[in-house]
């Protein structure tokens, strides 16, 4: 016994040994001063404010991604590097415009994912479990959605001539992407099979059949959700010995076998592998539609590599085939299964869902320029999710992907968190957010970025013609030119 306690004892002291506590630079201070004068350098630039038009927007939401999560995804993405951790940055850290947003529903302190999705992408705070419509909705009640309709800002910028998309990493039906095309009453709507009858008596549509009919032309729609389109019983093309999978629809429609046929000579594309994915090229595709799992998508750590593609491959060939528009596009990126790894109380699937978010951003940025397009960072709600205890610099908060933390109440699930979330935002008018604000403020900003919806007064000149001070110089010079040549 004495010799297993010397063992243990002597490979603790190895490793403290053979790892560094932190690096030795940081035992300068002119290390710290140094990086500080960057820092300084930096922050004096931001008073040149960027009021460009913004061609493009592009919004990643990161579900149930609180400032700790942040935190601890900083953490990991350097970890996965070799570093300690704490001193990484995530791309969204390197965002000039930091804000908090507010994220209680009309009706909830502590939110849930539908009503805030109808706050940041309707611009209208709503109640708990409704997606695009305003509070006078009540949930479940089908007589209460007519009327009470809201759009959402994908809506505005589909009627200002940009081509629009979607990606997310749970079904495209789920409560994130459902806000910016539905009206429903019930976010669990997916399809007529989860409704009751009294709701599809009165009229009310699925979530699902939704997606099809109120925008039927959104360029772009990637994630999961393959059985809420396929009548009940229809075997899923990728588990067809599995029934939990076939399809649940009610009404006998299939609603990727309408839209195929309707975008067959507009050049659409269905596809629900990586392999058809990446087989497209983007310049010869004007319609994606992208449906890899019959729910959600699986987490990145336990994603099939070969069969399904990353959230930051599915960013990049969405931006491919939306910026071919020259009126520019907008994009909502939704890193959904960080909600769910909260909710399962896995935090290490939940932390690694948010690393691949960060790494779609970095590809976004990559695709784009800040001259141009606007990208918002945020999340829906925050977790109870921490960390603490007083651990070491570098210290992993890791065990093995599925360990399930301890909880002191027990629940069927762990719970939203009701605190503000982050706003991290770069681009034109990027510093209107700032501060604290109400969630439902945030398309209002990106409209008023791009012109379009209610905010177009302040882009145009008494002639109508665009207001080209809002405009770069350089870009100005451009398209007067092109003006005069054509």
């Amino acid at each position: 016994m004495k010799v297993a306690v010397l063992v243990i004892l002597s490979c603790l002291v190895w490793e403290g040994m053979a790892k560094p506590e932190f690096p030795e630079q940081e035992k300068d201070p002119g290390f710290w001063k140094e990086w500080a004068q960057r820092t300084l350098k930096n922050a004096l630039t931001l008073q040149d404010l960027n009021k460009n038009v913004a061609k493009n927007i592009i919004l990643f939401l990161g579900d149930g991604m609180g400032v700790p999560t942040v935190t601890a995804a900083r953490i990991l993405k350097g970890q996965l590097n070799g570093q300690n951790g704490e001193e990484t940055q995530l791309e969204m850290d390197k965002f000039p415009y930091v804000a908090l947003s507010k994220t209680y529903n009309t009706n909830a302190q502590v939110p849930d994912s539908a009503g805030t999705a109808t706050a940041y992408l309707c611009g209208v705070k709503a109640n708990e479990g409704t997606v695009g419509v305003s509070a006078a909705a009540v949930k479940s009640q089908c007589n209460t959605t007519r009327g009470n309709e809201v759009t959402s800002i994908l809506k505005w910028a589909k009627d200002a001539g940009k081509s629009v998309g979607i990606v997310t990493t749970t079904r495209v039906n789920h409560a994130t992407p459902s806000a910016a095309y539905a009206h429903c009453v019930d976010r669990d709507w997916y399809s007529d099979g989860e409704m009751p009858d009294e709701a599809l008596q009165n009229g009310c549509k699925d979530i699902a059949r939704q997606l099809f009919e109120n925008i039927p032309d959104i360029d772009v729609i990637m994630g999961g959700g393959r059985r809420s389109m396929y009548p009940r019983n229809t075997p899923d093309v990728e588990y067809p010995g599995e029934k939990k999978h076939n399809g649940t629809r009610k009404d006998g429609r299939n609603l990727v076998g309408e839209w195929t046929d309707r975008m067959k000579d507009k050049r659409g594309y269905y596809v629900w592998n990586k392999k058809d994915l990446f087989s497209l090229n983007p310049n010869n595709v004007d319609y994606l539609l992208g449906l890899f799992e019959p729910a959600d998508l699986p987490y990145e750590l336990e994603r099939n590599k070969e069969t399904d593609p990353s959230l930051t491959e599915m960013v990049d060939v969405a931006i491919k085939i939306l910026q071919k528009n020259e009126r520019g596009f907008y994009l909502l990126v939704e890193g959904g299964r960080i909600d769910h790894g909260h909710h399962d109380g896995k935090a290490k699937q939940a932390l690694h869902e948010a690393v691949e978010m960060d790494r779609a951003i970095t590809r976004a940025g990559l695709l784009t320029s800040i001259y141009d397009t606007l990208t918002v960072v945020t999340a829906d709600h925050s977790h109870v999710f921490s960390f603490g205890g007083y651990t070491h610099r570098g210290n992993s908060i890791f065990e093995q992907n599925n360990y399930q933390a301890q909880a002191a109440v027990p629940l069927s699930m762990e719970t939203h968190g009701g605190e503000d979330v982050a706003i991290f935002s770069k681009g034109p008018m990027a510093h209107l957010l700032h501060g604290v604000q109400e969630q439902h403020y945030i398309p209002h900003v990106m409209a008023y970025a791009a012109c379009i919806g209610q905010n177009k007064d302040h882009c145009r000149t008494n002639s109508g013609s665009p207001f080209l001070s809002h405009i770069s110089p350089t870009l100005a010079l451009l398209l007067s030119v092109k003006w005069l040549l054509c």
